[in-house]
């Protein structure tokens, strides 16, 4: 500070903007602006995708409202639009982005606090709870070392037949009891074999990766396999029967559409689109290991040091049986959710595990942003919003000579893949489906390939973390970033939804449709 003062400036007084203390007081005035500057402008880049989504919103709120749309409905669909760019970009932690969510419906919509808590709480949030505790347990019994070792002794230690295995095993699994049942039965699976491979997640980010997305993804595909694979199966089916069958009428039968003709149609897409799955995740991540060799050999050592199953693991394998009983036997009368606590708190009285072990294992962030998820989508249904954003995007179809044939089955498949991304599929089907069957009697299509397309396109929730409790689920695991599923989502995507329409034009009218 004092060197190359002059005389003149050290006999100045030293407050003086030119004296000693007045150069000290400017220099540091000055290097304070420049450090909250360079942090300003830090942040601000850091935080450019969440000052992005409040614009648009921002700018969706103040644009004049459009017809057929409540002010409500206009809120809702401005909440939906940032909250899934966030989700996408991941700007906050996403558990902070589903407070936002709810302070959003408090604070613009108006709504009662009380009332927006009730909405976070039913039964598929219960279901992913009780399904993360379910796989702690799983755990802590060291059963998934055991299914793991089975695994690998089918397929080898080869990465690519062992991610194909676990997708096959999954989906053949998820296409009878439910995509959400079997990621939460197998995710503990899936870590196993990563960190087996190494403790570091640095070393295995890419193998994580396709370990898990085989997981979800293989359950995700066949969830379309029978009525039982979802709730959206069964809203499809009740439609039709609904909306064109008449009992006077023989000619009508046909829209009774019972187990095995749903098979006969929906099960075929399954089956092809399952290689697909993991030929796309292994172009897209590129696993750090081609062999899972070293997991293996330390997989066999710790089965083979655990020995013959005890007392504990049988009791184990049995409650989770039950389980699984529960889901595919009693769901419809007391829900998945209250099942999956049920089996959660058996474990716990039968000692099998304990609180702690729960209360460290549960991501507790990813079941309340999967509960802000799903009342943001009941939000979308219940002002309208989803309503007027299918209507107005189908209507826009007919200028571009998409308003039937080819044209109107693909732009029907991008709508529901879009909008079951943003709420759980069944709730897209259940908004959809009224409108589209329409859709096919005006346009003369066959309301039983348009109702197909509509169910199948809705498990084409691949491009974000919410879009279905599968993706949830593996998410929680804590290997797997929000941009990773955007970045094979959309690969998927788009196979699944050629495979579809290929299926519509080539296979379905052989079914005499």
């Amino acid at each position: 500070l004092f060197n190359g003062l002059s005389q003149h400036q050290m006999k100045l007084h030293p407050f003086s903007t030119e004296g000693i203390y007045g150069r000290f007081k400017v220099t540091i005035l000055s290097n304070i602006v420049s450090l909250t500057s360079d942090l300003l402008i830090h942040y601000i880049w850091e935080k450019r995708w969440f000052f992005f989504a409040l614009i648009v919103g921002a700018g969706i709120l103040i644009a004049p409202l459009p017809e057929g749309l409540i002010q409500d409905g206009k809120i809702v669909l401005a909440m939906s639009v940032m909250a899934t760019i966030m989700f996408v970009t991941e700007p906050i932690p996403l558990p902070g982005v589903a407070l936002l969510i709810i302070l959003g419906q408090v604070f613009l919509l108006g709504h009662d606090s009380s009332i927006v808590a009730k909405s976070l709480w039913n039964d598929s949030v219960l279901f992913i709870l009780g399904s993360l505790m379910l796989a702690v347990a799983v755990v802590k019994q060291k059963l998934d070392k055991r299914i793991a070792w089975v695994i690998v002794r089918i397929t080898g230690t080869r990465t690519s037949r062992v991610c194909f295995g676990i997708s096959v095993i999954s989906g053949l699994l998820a296409s009878f009891v439910g995509e959400h049942t079997v990621a939460a039965m197998m995710l503990p699976v899936g870590i196993t074999l990563v960190t087996l491979t190494s403790d570091d997640p640095r070393k295995v980010r890419n193998l994580a990766a396709v370990v898990l997305f085989s997981i979800a993804y293989g359950a995700s595909v066949a969830g379309i396999g029978t009525p039982s694979g979802g709730a959206r199966n069964a809203i499809m089916i009740g439609y039709w029967k609904e909306f064109f069958y008449d009992p006077s009428n023989p000619e009508t039968s046909k829209f009774i559409i019972d187990y095995a003709r749903w098979m006969l149609f929906a099960y075929p897409m399954f089956l092809i689109q399952v290689p697909f799955v993991t030929m796309i995740l292994l172009v897209t991540f590129r696993p750090e290991y081609r062999h899972l060799s070293r997991a293996v050999v330390k997989l066999r050592q710790q089965v083979e040091a655990e020995g013959s199953m005890k007392k504990t693991d049988w009791v184990a394998i049995i409650m989770f049986f039950f389980v699984l009983l529960g889901w595919i036997f009693f769901s419809d009368k007391v829900g998945m959710g209250t099942i999956a606590l049920l089996g959660a708190a058996a474990f716990l009285v039968a000692g099998l595990v304990n609180w702690e072990d729960i209360n460290s294992g549960v991501n507790w962030g990813v079941v309340l942003l999967y509960g802000a998820a799903i009342s943001l989508g009941i939000e979308m249904k219940e002002t309208g919003a989803a309503r007027w954003v299918a209507e107005n995007f189908l209507s826009a179809l007919s200028p571009i000579g998409a308003g039937d044939g080819f044209g109107l089955w693909a732009s029907i498949s991008v709508l529901t893949t879009a909008v079951t991304n943003t709420m759980s599929n069944g709730a897209a089907v259940a908004v959809l489906g009224p409108i589209v069957l329409k859709m096919a009697s005006v346009a003369g299509e066959s309301p039983i390939i348009i109702g197909f397309i509509t169910a199948i396109s809705s498990s084409f929730a691949y491009l974000t973390v919410v879009g279905t409790p599968a993706c949830t689920i593996v998410y929680a695991s804590g290997y797997l970033k929000t941009t990773d599923f955007l970045a094979v989502g959309w690969k998927l995507a788009l196979i699944s939804t050629i495979v579809m329409l290929l299926g519509a034009g080539l296979y379905w009218p052989l079914l005499g449709v």
